[in-house]
């Protein structure tokens, strides 16, 4: 049997910290993947500022389910020795928070340029961000996303089998795969789904690539978290709506949290959450 365990990108329901916790309590989710706090992202708080922040969390029963850096979101061509401070740092971040997952990424590639002449240069930083994590307890989480390296899934396949490592394992992103015009099942999913450790919950379309609640566009999502139920997956599903500009409120239906908000972060992302607890009492179901 699988485990499924909510979290979400709170930031995409308000700024503010209180509020994000305020809504996901009405959801009854209590794991954040930490991205911004009051307006500012965590890796870029002191580590005494964050033992604030992990004290408001513990104080209302919060937990992290991963530390959702932008870790590996710059140019690969950009100064790479100021970004691993910065990983170091967010090592520091992770421990305080008593968290075992940190998002990260593989490096834009120069646009017109192929992938492939900056593999050996993507491998070597990453192996200088496994080597730094060393000992540490804390698992690397490759996001696959639009323009970086690891916008594949081969070429995910590729950065986390060159780690050799049982600490550097996958996100999942159904949109990121749809925006980059992927087959997610079976393809994707297939060459991944040894090394899949976590799941980034938003779905999306082939034909213009805008987002949608999970379960509504070519991403596969149904099919895919059925396989994984059938393997026995236990982790973390986060959702990351990026509804912002959805026209579909009026599907919110009467009982759900979030149905009596005006239109924004809190209101869309009830929408979103009803869609994945739609799709998951489905395959519980099952």
């Amino acid at each position: 049997m699988s485990k499924f365990i909510l979290s979400a990108f709170a930031d995409e329901i308000d700024s503010n910290l209180n509020t994000q916790m305020d809504v996901l309590d009405q959801h009854r989710i209590k794991f954040i993947e930490m991205r911004g706090v009051d307006g500012k992202n965590l890796v870029h708080y002191t580590l005494d500022e964050v033992r604030e922040i992990k004290n408001r969390l513990d104080a209302r029963g919060f937990k992290l389910s991963a530390v959702g850096s932008p870790l590996g979101k710059i140019g690969i061509k950009d100064n790479f020795e100021p970004h691993l401070e910065l990983f170091k740092h967010t090592l520091e971040i992770a421990k305080i928070m008593e968290c075992k997952y940190i998002r990260m990424f593989s490096f834009f590639i120069p646009e017109g340029d192929s992938p492939d002449i900056y593999r050996d240069e993507v491998i070597y930083r990453w192996k200088q961000f496994v080597e730094a994590a060393e000992g540490s307890g804390v698992t690397l989480l490759h996001e696959n996303e639009k323009g970086i390296y690891g916008d594949t899934p081969e070429r995910c396949l590729d950065l986390i089998t060159s780690m050799n490592s049982d600490y550097v394992k996958a996100i999942f992103d159904f949109a990121n795969f749809v925006q980059c015009d992927v087959k997610n099942y079976p393809d994707g999913y297939e060459l991944l789904k040894d090394y899949i450790e976590y799941v980034h919950i938003k779905d999306a379309v082939y034909s213009d690539h805008h987002v949608v609640p999970a379960g509504e566009g070519d991403g596969c999502v149904e099919e895919i978290l059925q396989q994984l139920s059938l393997r026995g997956y236990e982790g973390f599903l986060s959702l990351e709506p990026h509804l912002g500009n959805f026209a579909g409120f009026a599907e919110l239906e009467p009982n759900s949290p979030g149905y009596d908000l005006p239109e924004g972060g809190a209101r869309s992302f009830a929408i979103a959450v009803q869609a994945l607890k739609k799709l998951v009492t489905k395959i519980e179901n099952e």
